[in-house]
């Protein structure tokens, strides 16, 4: 047994994003099967969604996910409140409140990245959810949005959201620009202020404070958890998702759980299996695992064969196991990995 890290039992240690289509639940039971001790984070789900939608398909969830973090969006306290408790009575391990997405029909909404200019109305919608729920509440915001001054906004809108009862906040380290860039641009082209961030953590050293924002290593998440108590990742969990094999051994001192992009799959085919019994399509689960094999010889043929042939009526995990045979064995596509050595 790796010894354990230090502060490695703080829950949001070493998170993966909410991603608008794609961190969906075949999403998480997929990267559940390379990290035991990772939080996940569903898509967003607007609080109006949770009151009046389909409960059962937009809040379902396996017990294998946990702990795992219902995303929500809104701006109107009473929805919030009647929101959180609708996912914390469906057993979330979390509440977390978006105000960090500057998609257009976030913005229409009036929610999401433009309450950033609003924090009074954001705080009295964590009290309110506070009130309702004994789960965590946490808050994922941007640095600022348009023209405000991140260096100012920031830690007051931070110290607001600590005053209103939010057991924690995820900063993704970008402004976001309503006006003039699009959500995709959003992602990338806003520069990263990672030292206002860490800055920020220093000013609440007792209140969990995580990082977010162009994290594509296992290296760099160590290198902000000697500044923050935290760190999310995004695309290249998703887009490189073998990387998450790395987050228990590295991150939480524990085994890792499987040590090739082989073994992983392996894990996964029974739930797939399962998935199909129940009538789920395999697209909608195989279209998570296209980038497992990234950087390894056979790579391209794996994910063109499952390109081609998941969406296809009746597919099954024949098509699985078919692309797994254009990738080379385990033992030469990659020496099978020892566990990593503990971050110090």
């Amino acid at each position: 047994m790796i010894p354990p890290l230090p502060n490695s039992a703080s829950p949001h240690r070493f998170s993966v994003a909410p991603m608008m289509e794609w961190t969906d639940r075949h999403c998480r039971a997929f990267h559940r099967c390379m990290t035991t001790h990772a939080r996940l984070y569903t898509e967003m789900v607007t609080a109006a969604a949770v009151i009046n939608g389909d409960r059962k398909r937009l809040l379902g969830f396996s017990p294998v996910e946990h702990p795992v973090a219902l995303q929500i969006g809104g701006s109107d306290p009473a929805e919030l409140a009647q929101a959180a408790k609708i996912g914390a009575d469906f057993g979330y391990d979390e509440i977390n409140l978006n105000v960090g997405c500057p998609s257009d029909r976030v913005q229409s909404g009036s929610f999401g990245a433009c309450l950033m200019r609003e924090p009074d109305l954001v705080a009295r919608g964590v009290a309110a959810m506070k009130a309702q729920v004994d789960v965590p509440v946490t808050v994922k915001c941007r640095i600022g949005v348009d023209n405000q001054v991140p260096a100012d906004i920031l830690p007051r809108f931070a110290q607001m959201m600590r005053n209103a009862g939010a057991d924690a906040l995820i900063v993704h380290a970008r402004m976001a620009w309503l006006d003039g860039l699009s959500p995709k641009q959003n992602r990338d082209v806003p520069p990263l202020d990672y030292p206002l961030v860490h800055a920020l953590k220093k000013q609440h050293p007792d209140w969990t404070i995580s990082i977010n924002g162009g994290v594509q290593s296992i290296d760099q998440a160590l290198a902000h958890l000697t500044h923050m108590d935290g760190v999310m990742m995004g695309r290249t969990a998703y887009n490189e998702p073998f990387v998450l094999a790395d987050v228990d051994a590295r991150v939480f001192g524990a085994p890792p759980a499987y040590r090739t992009p082989h073994q992983v799959l392996d894990a996964f085919m029974p739930y797939m299996e399962r998935e199909l019994a129940n009538g789920t399509r395999l697209n909608s689960m195989a279209r998570h695992v296209v980038g497992l094999f990234h950087g390894v010889p056979g790579a391209r043929a794996f994910r063109r064969h499952l390109s081609e042939n998941m969406h296809r009526d009746g597919a099954d995990l024949e098509v699985i196991r078919e692309a797994m045979q254009r990738v080379a064995p385990s033992g030469n596509d990659m020496k099978e990995r020892a566990p990593a050595p503990a971050a110090v």
